[in-house]
């Protein structure tokens, strides 16, 4: 059984999820927004929250953060399966791209998608506020069967030359084959913004952990 497995058959857990996905979701929004407008540490955020839903049900010791550089996609090795994180907001019912990785050099954008192959599972995460999105857990057997049908022309979207590209994305086309694909794990969330996030101590909260070194002796 894999962590996937797992994960979305626990179900006291994935109520948990519904219930306090979304808060702690726009938690990570207030707390990265300057001037209104959500800055890109977002992601770095999102991606901390998920991992800690790792560590919260399989354990410290199960869960190995320690991922080579070269492993682009991986985030977590978790009872040695290797897990991508992603997080995408949409608006519209149609899937959004996926970013799969980061990069501002062309050339290094052209020769990840040379050599890509999927190559771990993924625990993907669509945000549709004020609408209903979900948890999704995506098993490379279902990926490589996508990659397989799409092929890689289909599969990936690359940036146009001469933009800064940002990066390498899996095509709307392929999430939607990997959203509906049999083997794919799915949990619904209702994105719903909660109204205690104006609070004095939601607003401090990003300061807390340094604060709490300042005043140590």
């Amino acid at each position: 059984m894999t962590p996937l497995d797992e994960l979305f058959s626990d179900e006291k857990l994935c109520y948990k999820i519904q219930q306090r996905l979304p808060f702690l979701f726009a938690l990570a929004e207030q707390q990265a927004s300057r001037g209104q407008r959500v800055g890109m540490e977002v992601g770095t955020l999102r991606e901390q929250i998920l991992v800690a839903l790792l560590i919260y049900k399989f354990g410290e010791a199960c869960v190995d953060l320690n991922i080579p550089v070269t492993e682009h996609e991986v985030d977590a090795q978790v009872k040695n399966f290797p897990i991508s994180i992603k997080t995408a907001t949409a608006q519209s019912e149609s899937p959004p791209s996926v970013k799969i990785v980061w990069t501002v050099d062309w050339m290094q954008a052209v020769k990840f998608v040379e050599s890509y192959r999927p190559k771990c599972h993924i625990l993907l995460v669509l945000i549709r506020w004020d609408k209903t999105g979900g948890l999704y857990g995506i098993p490379l057997q279902a990926q490589e069967e996508v990659f397989a049908q799409l092929g890689k022309e289909r599969y990936l979207k690359l940036p146009k030359q001469g933009t800064n590209p940002r990066g390498v994305e899996i095509s709307p086309e392929a999430v939607k084959a990997l959203l509906g694909h049999p083997l794919t794990k799915f949990l619904p969330i209702k994105w719903q913004r909660p109204a205690e996030l104006e609070t004095r101590e939601t607003l401090l909260a990003p300061y807390r952990r340094w604060l709490h070194y300042w005043q140590s002796d």
